[in-house]
């Protein structure tokens, strides 16, 4: 065994450091990303981190790997590939949890076990929020599902993770290191944990599905879903009403009339938006004819809709699914027009203007002083200042604004444009990315850099929304902590920590003795990278192994596997990219984090037993 390591003052003021950090993190006094930079600060001010070496966090493999892949995922969901994938899993898996959490967290993990976790995870960001957006389920009830599948998919092959890539060049230093006649430890093969991996995910899966109600936190954030935009006309423009969705059979009334025709009708709801053979059109202009078997989505009152659908012979269905995606609030929603002096359309009617055929917007009503004016709004003759609060898609609602002469868009909204016809080329660049990741030698980082450079030189994603995409306190949650792992690596705080846990564990039997190694790599694993745990754990693994007659390598692998175990707090990088859209807490991750923690190790060590 090793010399003795002595404690000095300076691994005590780290074991210090250590616990402040992990009291910051607890007790949510600032902000995590906060804690993380007064830390980086803490340690290059007492000078345990050379002050040339503080900030190469922000320059590390991983941080850059995150930023390209926030860039990627955000050129995909931008020319809708990933409200494709979203559409796509809705149709296998349904709306609820039961069905959505097994899927989204099971497709992440086979993908997470052939690219990096965190990769995944990004990947999958826009896909679970545009989800949620549809299901109206909490963002906070699918992305830890998720994000802690994705860190458990990195098990299941062995370029899966870090670690698991390491091990075998580990394996072959250590080998050197073994007792004369000591048989040497064999290399793992690709699939070779693939068991444990598997074993893992599936647990991940279960755990979520049976106990998520009861750990999994229901945050509200802003603008969930279509009754979102419901519940904001009535709150800000005093418009009441709900959204439905109503069918037209091919008996109805409303079969080949004008949408104008059905808004005429006494007590008739508004029409928010039509979908038929030609598409979905928000804002449909009332000229078009009603195609039987289409659908409407109307906005008004229960009973108001159900008199108007009884009249003419439409069929509610019980939510506006068709509508969904277009109507969520990062679609469409309401703006506030105002018409300026000069304007052309100052003396004409509504009916005259025709914004719905022009531009593809709806007005809902005209304020003109302090009078609303919903009923008659389409004969009221338009005069200066009169504002009107019109419906439809940002990208509409852009196209009006461009008409700056005659109307003023007063309210801001996201002006974010769609870009189908560049889906070839964002196709090809994250393909370009993945292949590098999985069949080159270049890092990680320059890999998906090219990937998300193709997109911005190609016109997927412009360079100022490549900036916007990129989750800035989760780059400087990490980039601030991994100075704290570099001191607790080299201060040999972490030998002296794993030297005395051998002491202590020396006499156990072997089952005993490797469940200490787990648990020692998954406390390693939140306070320092995984790699500096395991190039750290592996040789005292094997030593231990070898000291009592167990399989080196099996302990070597169990060092591998646990510093996965990353569940407990928002250091992982995986837990550092959900944390922040979501609005997670740490006490969310102690609460579901700790559960799964023990599951973890409960079943990789079960698993293990039969290697």
């Amino acid at each position: 065994m090793a010399e003795p390591i002595t404690l000095t003052t300076e691994m005590m003021v780290v074991l210090a450091i250590l616990g402040f950090t992990i009291f910051l993190f607890v007790s949510e006094l600032v902000r995590v990303d906060v804690a993380g930079i007064l830390v980086m600060v803490i340690l290059g001010l007492i000078g345990l981190v050379p002050g040339d070496r503080l900030f190469s966090g922000f320059s590390s493999n991983a941080v850059i790997s995150i930023i390209a892949i926030m860039i990627i995922g955000a050129g995909l969901d931008r020319t809708g590939v990933m409200g494709r994938v979203a559409a796509f899993l809705l149709r296998v898996g349904g709306s609820t949890e039961r069905r959505i959490i097994p899927l989204i967290s099971g497709t992440v993990g086979i993908i997470s076990s052939f690219m990096q976790n965190v990769g995944a995870a990004a990947l999958f960001l826009p896909v679970v929020s545009r989800i949620s957006l549809r299901t109206r389920i909490p963002l906070s009830r699918l992305l830890m599902p998720m994000g802690f599948c994705a860190i458990l998919g990195g098990t299941v092959t062995m370029v899966g993770s870090s670690p698991l890539i390491l091990l075998n060049d580990l394996i072959a230093t250590a080998n050197e290191a073994l007792p004369g006649g000591a048989a040497p430890m064999k290399p793992f093969g690709l699939f070779a944990v693939a068991p444990v991996g598997l074993a893992l995910v599936g647990a991940g899966i279960l755990y979520f599905v049976l106990l998520g109600r009861r750990v999994l936190p229901a945050i509200e954030t802003p603008a969930a879903g279509p009754g979102e935009t419901a519940r904001y006309f009535e709150e800000v423009y005093g418009i009441r009403g709900e959204l439905f969705e109503l069918a037209v059979p091919r008996a109805s009334a409303a079969a080949g009339a004008a949408v104008g025709a059905l808004e005429n009708r006494p007590g008739a709801p508004f029409l928010v938006a039509v979908a038929d053979s030609q598409g979905l059109r928000v804002a449909p202009h009332r000229g078009e004819r009603i195609e039987p078997g289409s659908r409407l989505c109307v906005m008004g009152d229960r009973g108001q809709v159900e008199a108007f659908a009884a009249a003419l012979g439409l069929e509610r269905r019980p939510e506006p699914e068709t509508f969904a995606d277009a109507l969520n609030p990062t679609v469409s929603g309401i703006a506030e027009v105002v018409i300026p002096p000069n304007s052309a359309v100052i003396g004409k009617t509504l009916a005259e203007v025709q914004p719905r055929r022009r531009y593809g917007v709806g007005a809902l009503a005209v304020f003109r002083g302090d009078r609303v004016v919903r009923e008659e709004r389409r004969e009221l003759v338009l005069r200066a200042g009169d504002t009107l609060v019109m419906h439809g898609t940002w990208k509409d609602l852009a196209q009006l604004a461009r008409e700056r002469r005659n109307f003023v868009v007063a309210t801001d909204f996201p002006r974010e444009e769609t870009r189908p016809h560049k889906v070839p080329h964002a196709l090809v660049f994250f393909a370009v990315a993945i292949a590098l990741v999985l069949f080159t030698d270049f890092r990680l980082s320059v890999a998906l850099l090219v990937g998300a450079l193709g997109m911005i030189l190609t016109g997927v994603i412009r360079i100022d929304e490549a900036y916007q995409a990129v989750d800035w306190k989760t780059v400087f949650l990490l980039a601030s902590l991994i100075p704290l792992g570099m001191a607790v690596e080299t201060s040999g705080t972490a030998a002296w920590i794993a030297q005395q846990t051998v002491r202590v564990v020396g006499d156990w039997p072997t089952w005993a003795l490797q469940a200490a190694v787990a648990v020692l790599a998954t406390f390693f694993t939140l306070v320092m990278s995984n790699i500096g745990a395991t190039v750290l754990l592996v040789p005292i693994a094997v030593d231990i192994a070898a000291d009592t007659g167990a399989d080196p390598a099996v302990f070597a692998l169990t060092v591998a596997l646990a510093t996965s175990n990353s569940f407990l707090i928002p250091t992982h990088q995986v837990n550092a990219l959900i944390m922040g859209p979501a609005g997670y807490r740490v006490p969310d991750f102690l609460r579901a984090g700790g559960i799964m923690t023990v599951l973890f190790l409960v079943v990789m060590l079960a698993v293990l037993r039969f290697y």
